[in-house]
């Protein structure tokens, strides 16, 4: 593709790897390092005159760090008159990309018995944009959990909303932390019934006692996807599993580079 750099931050490698083969790209030339005052430094190692340039850094690991290298980058490429440059990673207009195509296909590929599963949300705040919108697009029923929590990362009290029993139940969320709402929703979920329970969590940051956790947990798997890196986690927990997204941000970002419309990526899974 001319006239376009694509650069990895040093958050995730191997995700800014898979996007260039995709693409059929080398990633950029760039070096980051930190001052003995722990000063972020990027150098880059190329040429971006008149680029379309596009940036990986997920918001994982040490964020701030990763935060501030990123915006070090991006300063560091208009600097060098680069034409454009796009990362998607802050709150002004910008195409936001879900993993929900991706999560529709794994469902369909890996459990056999989904046209008689039912999608929960672990929180009744997300219900809405997350878990009715899987069910619709399965054309199964939904249900949800309301917790009332004494403080942060301690459930007091879950409530399921919605019939799981001999069923197949999918939990649905954007993000797992320490795992403990997931963990306790899954037994309240088995013991209202359900026959299995799926856990499909967008981003995977499992802090804490996560791991051990899910281990003790009576999960089938524990399905996210590769946004963070998880080769670590999975070594040590083999409920987890991984969706690899590196398709749809190679896509958006031919798109993008192309003038094209990124909505389709909204409903499809690129091949």
């Amino acid at each position: 593709m001319p006239n376009i750099v694509l650069f990895s931050g040093s958050s995730h490698q191997d995700l800014s790897q898979r996007v260039a083969d995709r693409l059929g790209l080398e990633l950029g030339k760039v070096v980051t390092k930190k001052f003995s005052n722990q000063e972020t430094s990027v150098e880059i190692g190329e040429s971006v005159r008149g680029e379309d340039v596009y940036i990986i850094q997920s918001g994982c690991g040490e964020i701030n760090d990763n935060l501030m290298e990123l915006l070090i980058m991006i300063n560091a490429c208009k600097i060098a008159s680069s034409s454009r440059v796009t990362a998607g990673f802050f709150d002004i207009p910008v195409d936001n990309l879900y993993a929900e195509p991706a999560v529709l296909q794994w469902i369909r590929e890996n459990i056999a018995e989904w046209r008689n599963c039912i999608i929960v949300s672990p929180d009744a705040g997300g219900a809405k944009s997350r878990v009715t919108s899987i069910a619709d697009r399965l054309n199964v029923e939904f249900a949800l959990i309301h917790k009332e929590r004494k403080k942060a990362n301690e459930v007091d009290r879950m409530v399921l909303v919605g019939d799981v029993k001999d069923r197949v139940a999918i939990l649905v969320d954007d993000m797992a932390d320490t795992c403990g709402t997931i963990c306790h929703a899954a037994d309240k979920l088995l013991s209202a019934g359900a026959t299995k329970v799926y856990a499909i969590l967008t981003h995977g940051i499992f802090s804490g006692p996560a791991i051990s956790r899910i281990n003790n947990a009576a999960f089938e798997a524990v399905v996210v996807t590769n946004t963070i890196p998880q080769e670590d986690k999975m070594k040590h927990c083999p409920k987890i599993q991984v969706i690899d997204i590196s398709m749809i941000l190679a896509e958006a970002i031919r798109r993008t580079h192309n003038g094209e419309s990124v909505s389709y990526l909204f409903s499809h899974v690129p091949l």
